[in-house]
């Protein structure tokens, strides 16, 4: 890195507010992809409706019946990580393709052994968490290729329609699948969905990705991927804030997902039709409060609409603990697909716009590993407690516990990345070499030095504050500001990165608005300065020690 002239940067891309909520359907890629998608996803719903009834015929028992949330869940937290680091080093649309095939023979073997009457509840949870490790490995790459299909100002919409897509399925599926269990019987489902699966890959398959701006560097090793990525996640206060919400929320709603087969069968009297119309009015529920988001988020904003949404949630859950009737159950069904889906596009817009595009597959990641493990964790949660204190009251604890997460969680705000441009900037000129370096020397350290006066010295300190994030969020691991002594307002900023390589990468990855507090930084410089040093360790030959210095060693 070599100090760049001065230089304004452009102006962020048009938009920023949606266009209207069907407005990335103008879009062709993006509508054939959705719309195969929402079809492949109803055989999804009626796969884990299926699998959800099979449980609770096979073994009724609370805890074991949220087993099936848990298996379903448990790969996002375990899975989603390494795939989303996948996802950023590998060709996404052929990754999703392979998964996919995958995933559709599990379906398939699964549909053949319930038909042959071999079904165990440890082999329908196996396989369900099967499906859901194929689920983790496809969800970040999904995620991230949203952005390639639209402009940004109908990125919001986009998301709230992939969440109105799952929701579609979700509506059709659980009642599609309770008709195929009454009709064909109960290895219907399964089988069904692996034929879904065809269209999905029909479509990826078709698709070809916009090509974008090409990296001259080798792709990122997958373990450093994967440290990379949390690096910056950690470093990412629009993500941290983004997950602190994802755990106050996750963890509570997730117990009417979890019990719901119990809710249909126990409190309510129901049978495989009466959950399936109860999944169906989540879906329902889910499609209508699309629709209203984004009236209500010009209303409300982001912050006030999620905690609007979740004491609707938590009302639901108190609504499926009074539920005796099927009506009230319907209800509470509607009612929770609505706030569901407020809460969960308001967040997943949150993570989307608070990730560069370099490491927008891991970052998506972390959300939904954070997401899927605090459900998981709820799920195991509510599913003991119902069996300790009953049904009802589990439910009641849930949703005082949704109340209760509103004032804890209120200092975190969400879609704060809306207004920031993380394009990447590209002004780093190369550095300036004497001899040739080889891409995986290191740790290299890299100096830059500062003059400074006096009078500015509490806003350089400020923004140099700053610039230690923006370091750490494209790779460096360590980072310190010094002071000189012997020279007043001299200042010499320094950060490490573990190769060459690494440090070529910072160049691609350096944003619009780092490049802006770069120039607000040189501007309080004297002339000719900033500076810039790069240092590369270098091993000392090894030799034999004199006996003296052996002594002294000893």
């Amino acid at each position: 890195m070599t100090a760049p002239p001065p230089a304004a940067p452009p102006p962020l891309p048009p938009g920023g507010a949606p266009r209207g909520v069907f407005a990335p359907f103008r879009h062709r890629d993006f509508t054939v992809l959705w719309s195969a998608t929402v079809l492949s996803n109803v055989g999804v719903w009626m796969y884990n409706a299926a699998a959800g009834w099979l449980i609770a015929v096979l073994d009724p028992r609370p805890l074991t019946v949220s087993l099936v949330q848990v298996a379903t869940l448990l790969p996002m937290a375990l899975v989603a990580l390494p795939a989303g680091a996948l996802a950023d080093i590998v060709d996404r649309r052929r990754l999703l393709i392979a998964v996919q095939v995958a995933t559709m023979a599990a379906s398939a073997l699964l549909g053949l052994i319930v038909l042959g009457g071999l079904a165990t509840p440890a082999l329908v949870l196996g396989f369900t968490f099967a499906a859901g490790v194929g689920a983790a490995m496809v969800a970040p790459a999904w995620q991230a290729v949203v952005p390639q299909l639209v402009p940004k100002a109908d990125l919001p919409s986009a998301v709230a329609l992939n969440s109105v897509g799952i929701n579609i399925s979700r509506a059709l599926g659980p009642a599609l699948a309770g008709l195929a269990i009454a009709a064909l019987g109960l290895a219907s489902p399964f089988l069904i969905n692996a034929l879904g699966f065809l269209l999905v890959i029909s479509a990826l398959v078709w698709w070809r990705r916009k090509p974008g701006r090409a990296s001259q560097l080798p792709a990122e090793r997958f373990g450093n991927a994967i440290r990379i990525g949390l690096r910056h996640a950690r470093r990412n206060p629009h993500l941290r804030a983004t997950l602190a919400r994802s755990l106050g929320f996750f963890v509570c709603a997730s117990a009417y997902w979890a019990l719901l087969p119990l809710i249909a069968r126990d409190l309510v009297a129901g049978g495989p039709q009466l959950y399936g119309l109860m999944l169906g009015a989540i879906g329902v529920g889910a499609l209508l409060g699309a629709l209203a988001l984004p009236r209500l988020k010009a209303r409300l904003g982001a912050d006030r609409l999620v905690a609007a949404a979740t004491l609707a949630t938590a009302a639901a859950l108190l609504l499926f603990a009074l539920a005796r009737h099927p009506a009230v159950a319907l209800a509470a069904s509607v009612l929770a697909g609505a706030a569901w889906i407020q809460v969960l596009s308001s967040l997943n817009v949150s993570a989307q716009v608070a990730l560069p595009d370099w490491v927008r597959g891991r970052g998506l990641a972390v959300f939904v590993t954070v997401m899927s493990a605090a459900m998981t964790l709820g799920s195991l949660l509510w599913g003991k407690l119902a069996g300790l204190i009953g049904l009802p009251l589990a439910l009641v604890a849930a949703a005082a516990g949704l109340v209760a997460a509103i004032p804890l969680t209120r200092r975190a705000k969400l879609q704060t990345g809306l207004g920031v441009d993380l394009s990447p900037s590209m002004h780093w000129p190369q550095p300036v070499l004497s001899h040739e370096v080889a891409p995986d020397r290191g740790p290299v350290m890299v100096s830059v030095e500062y003059r400074i006066d006096p009078k500015d010295r509490e806003a350089f300190l400020e923004k140099l504050a700053v610039m230690e994030h923006e370091r750490r969020r494209d790779g460096a691991y360590a980072w310190g500001l010094f002071d000189d002594a012997a020279t007043e307002g001299r200042y010499v900023e320094t950060f490490m990165v573990e190769s060459w390589l690494e440090h070529l990468r910072q160049h691609e990855r350096i944003t619009r608005a780092a490049r802006a507090l770069q120039d607000e930084i040189r501007a309080l410089n004297r002339p000719g300065f900033p500076t810039v040093t790069h240092l590369i360790a270098t091993d000392l030959p090894r030799r034999n020690p004199r006996p003296e210095e052996a002594d002294e060693t000893a």
